[in-house]
């Protein structure tokens, strides 16, 4: 394995140690005994759940173990690797998007609730692609937040990236726009559209979000080529009500979950992919542009768990 890779993993670690020494706080709870019966699994079912995996990923997992190990002596050790493979495959299930060379400018619309950090997540994206040598260029479409505006053009200072802002309450649609034409005539690879804070009881903002998306298609039918919702780690079981909305408003393809070193509910990453069948794109395990990671499953199964990678 190359340092950068254990360097990664390393970080992943850290970042999930609340999150893990919950999970295993659920499991040590269970284990007093040896044999892996039913009452056991049923406890072991309730631990999963109280560590946010949701009650659907949690009787996914322990019927999985129970077709493997029903009525058979185990160790804590042996349920760690067992929980950290079903996990996994839970994680590892959905489809991903296409690649950001898959379309020239593949256009990536950002989305999500206030407060989740997605222009902070949208300069990290653009630092990541840039260190890929991809030419990028940002859409300040949070018209509604001046800080927004002048935070996107910062990250665009940092990462050499162009920025296509208005001012403070122009229509984001046709700001959006302008960036495509900008993107594709300065021949950006990738163009991240950000966007204001939606919550789920403005039709106002949703009915804005689809005429975004309205306009991107005019100008490129295949457009957006992802639409990523971002979510907060630190909301646990509440993010999937936020999946639900946008799937059904906006398309969501994939996920980014934030915030997941400041909280003990990474457990949720599971229940979130079990639910939706959507693909997690990236996690943000710390404030620092570096932290945050293209998605690894098994990295973050193995971790979930309190296992070495």
């Amino acid at each position: 394995m190359s340092d950068q890779k254990t360097g990664l993993l390393a970080r992943l670690r850290a970042g999930l140690r609340k999150s893990s020494d919950r999970v295993g706080e659920q499991i040590a709870s269970v284990f007093t005994k040896r044999r892996l019966d039913a009452e056991t699994l049923d406890e072991l079912e309730d631990a999963l759940i109280g560590a946010d995996m949701g009650p659907a990923a949690a009787a996914r997992i322990t019927k999985a173990l129970r077709a493997q190990r029903h009525d058979k002596d185990i160790t804590g050790d042996e349920i760690r690797a067992m929980l950290a493979t079903e996990i996994e495959r839970i994680l590892a299930g959905p489809e991903v998007p296409p690649p950001y060379s898959a379309h020239k400018p593949y256009v990536s619309l950002v989305i999500g609730v206030n407060g989740v950090g997605k222009t902070t997540t949208i300069g990290k994206i653009a630092r990541a692609l840039q260190a890929q040598d991809m030419k990028v260029t940002l859409a300040a479409g949070d018209t509604f937040r001046a800080a927004a505006i002048e935070q996107l053009k910062i990250w665009g200072g940092r990462t050499g990236a162009t920025v296509v802002a208005r001012a403070q309450g122009a229509d984001a649609a046709g700001l959006v726009f302008d960036a495509y034409k900008e993107a594709q005539a300065n021949g950006s690879d990738v163009l991240l559209v950000d966007t204001a804070g939606r919550l789920q009881n403005k039709q106002g903002l949703m009915d804005e979000l689809a005429k975004v998306i309205r306009v991107l298609k005019k100008v490129d039918p295949s457009a957006p080529h992802e639409t990523m919702l971002i979510v907060d780690a630190t909301t646990g079981q509440n993010a999937l009500a936020q999946i639900d909305t946008f799937k059904q408003v906006a398309g969501v393809t994939s996920l980014t979950v934030t915030k997941l070193d400041g909280t003990a509910r990474g457990g949720a990453v599971v229940a979130a992919t079990e639910r939706s069948g959507l693909p997690v794109r990236y996690v943000g395990l710390g404030e620092g542009a570096e932290d945050l990671q293209y998605f690894d499953p098994r990295g973050f199964a193995r971790a979930l768990v309190g296992l070495e990678p």
